[in-house]
């Protein structure tokens, strides 16, 4: 299975919320998991939060931004070149996506035609699963 995970669907390996054994398991699977450069920033980003929003203790947050960035080198990154942001400028207005989710969505479809094989991509962002989904690629989890 080649895996694309987005920041929603990675920061449920560092937070244990709703879904967070499904991701591990999916992950555990995966062939391959790829993910865009812009999710180190947003995985981070989601962590800090659930941190200041009191989830999570201090401690908590430490150890989850350690483990995510400990694991950050594993992951193959996909670049954001200007063929991704131009992909990805059609994308958000086809779709109706926010910046990074239509950017997510721009690597995805990018890495699905280069590999040219199936790719599954790993969203918990329901307006982010429709329009792959819309756009003809398998989506987990299948209900959002």
């Amino acid at each position: 299975m080649n895996l694309y995970l987005d920041s929603s669907a990675l920061v449920k390996r560092y937070i244990t919320e709703s879904g967070s054994q499904q991701v591990n398991a999916w992950i555990d699977q995966a062939g391959i998991v790829v993910t865009a450069l812009i999710t180190r920033v947003e995985v981070a980003a989601a962590i800090a939060r659930v941190r200041r929003m009191q989830f999570i203790t201090e401690q908590e947050e430490q150890a989850a931004l350690h483990a995510f960035r400990s694991e950050w080198e594993s992951l193959y990154r996909l670049p954001i070149s200007e063929n991704t942001v131009l992909r990805g400028d059609y994308l958000a207005c086809e779709y109706n996506l926010k910046g990074y989710d239509a950017t997510h969505l721009a690597c995805a479809l990018i890495w699905q035609e280069v590999l040219g094989l199936p790719i599954i991509l790993l969203t918990y962002d329901t307006q982010l699963s429709q329009a792959a989904q819309n756009a003809r690629m398998q989506v987990l989890p299948q209900q959002v």
